[in-house]
């Protein structure tokens, strides 16, 4: 497919990607998060959503964070899908997400407010709710754990998807039929409460009290964005036009791909989308994996090019690497070579979208890990057995900084041959073309490199 996208023409040492098809011809595309989250793919999903109708959430919850900047004013969205701030957008929140009904709610009138028309927005029937048991629930397992903990974000979003995995999970269509509404919050509660009780020696839920509170202070606002959205998906792609799937987390986060157990509850990865959003494999023609040109995380797990000296707190300081909705500080490394690799193939990359390039632009020297040491072995893929990943040692490629300011660049012949060198270097690391960069916050802060 890539080679219907574009035909190569090289540009000093840095490849440069000319469209040789329309774009928006693409009927369907996936942008997803090849590290470990936080890689900006909410400023990319807004870029690309001027060319789509529609840009469909396909998993997660709450505990995602996208901050978008949009003429000097910053929106920090968690369920509400980028493409929010256009006009001709429908947002939609698929299937495979597990909604907080309280936030969405909270989340779509701070928009409401600022002038976000949310009206479009449409939530999937069949999309799970997230209750407050799910929450306490949360924070009850993560103390419980103590040193062994995972660093969840405690919003309720794993025992959400467990309950649906156990088929005792509350749905959005049910808050529709008010007596199917009730059945079911009973019966997860008379299992859940005996969790709390014995287990946690915390009080019992009540069924009735905690039903007439969500259908008191959410159906109301929520009702008429309820659909069924794999309808709709489907009518748009009928139709020929064009839809943008939006993953939250990303590749390292995947409940099957990821550093398990430090992972998330659903599958970030591009096939998520499929389930997730209710489309079949061959509507997908473009999967966009955004990357930084470093590495962050937040919370326990493995980390091969973790840094603990000034580089690092740089990337913090410079980066603004503190999460958007907890305010957790990152853990921030070089950028991992071996990763993206392994995310290529996960994911199906048709290209790379590379972001925060010019926090780089001081530092006198800048690294790509190409490989892992393990034992005096050298190895460039990914090792399945995450012990392996525990004690990897990074092999490292370095370059010369550029020490230039990038955040003012608009075409890619004015990036410094420096970062060229690094971007060529990387591309040619991880075999797939380096499509965007940006090189600043806001919307037009990047350099794309298949502009015609």
């Amino acid at each position: 497919m890539l080679n219907e996208l574009f035909h190569t023409v090289r540009f000093g040492s840095v490849g440069m990607f000319c469209q040789s098809a329309r774009l928006n011809q693409v009927p369907a595309s996936i942008i997803v998060g090849t590290q470990w989250g936080d890689e900006g793919k909410g400023r990319f999903a807004d870029l690309l959503a001027k060319d789509m109708s529609m840009v469909v959430r396909y998993q997660g919850g709450h505990n995602a964070g996208h901050t978008l900047v949009v003429d000097g004013e910053k929106f920090a969205l968690q369920l509400v899908p980028s493409g929010v701030l256009y006009d001709h957008i429908t947002p939609v929140i698929g299937n495979g997400v597990v909604v907080d009904p309280f936030v969405l709610l909270a989340e779509m009138k701070t928009l409401t407010d600022r002038g976000v028309d949310c009206s479009r927005l449409k939530v999937s029937g069949n999309a799970h709710l997230i209750m407050p048991y799910h929450q306490q629930l949360d924070a009850l397992q993560e103390r419980h754990l103590g040193s062994a903990k995972l660093g969840t974000t405690k919003r309720g979003i794993g025992p959400a998807y467990a309950d649906k995995a156990l088929r005792v999970g509350i749905r959005v269509q049910d808050l529709l039929d008010e007596s199917i509404f009730r059945k079911k919050i009973e019966a997860v509660l008379s299992h859940t409460n005996k969790i709390l009780t014995k287990a946690f020696n915390r009080l019992p839920v009540d069924p009735d009290e905690l039903a007439d509170k969500v259908l008191e202070q959410c159906l109301e606002g929520l009702k008429p964005h309820i659909a069924d959205t794999v309808d709709l998906v489907h009518n748009d792609l009928e139709a020929g036009k064009n839809i943008l799937f939006e993953g939250a987390q990303a590749t390292f986060l995947d409940i099957d791909h990821g550093t398990y157990p430090f992972v998330t509850s659903s599958n970030p990865t591009s096939g998520g989308a499929c389930p997730g959003a209710g489309v079949g494999p061959k509507h997908i023609e473009r999967v966009i994996g955004v990357a930084k040109a470093y590495v962050t995380r937040v919370g326990a797990g493995p980390f091969p090019t973790e840094l603990f000296d000034e580089v690092g707190d740089h990337f913090v300081d410079v980066g603004h690497e503190y999460g958007t909705n907890t305010g957790r500080r990152r853990r921030t490394g070089w950028v991992d070579a071996v990763m993206l690799r392994h995310a290529v193939r996960l994911n199906g990359l048709t290209e790379l979208a590379i972001t925060k390039l010019d926090v780089l632009d001081m530092l006198d020297k800048v690294k790509i890990c190409v490989a892992y040491d393990l034992d005096g072995e050298e190895v460039t893929k990914l090792p399945y057995h995450q012990s392996q990943v525990h004690k990897a040692t990074p092999v490292y490629q370095e370059f010369s900084g550029w020490k230039t300011d990038l955040t003012s660049v608009k075409d890619p012949a004015d990036l410094p041959a420096e970062a060229k060198t690094f971007l060529d270097a990387l591309e040619e690391q991880v075999g797939v073309p380096i499509r965007y960069v940006s090189i600043g916050p806001s919307r037009k802060q990047y350099v794309d490199f298949g502009a015609v």
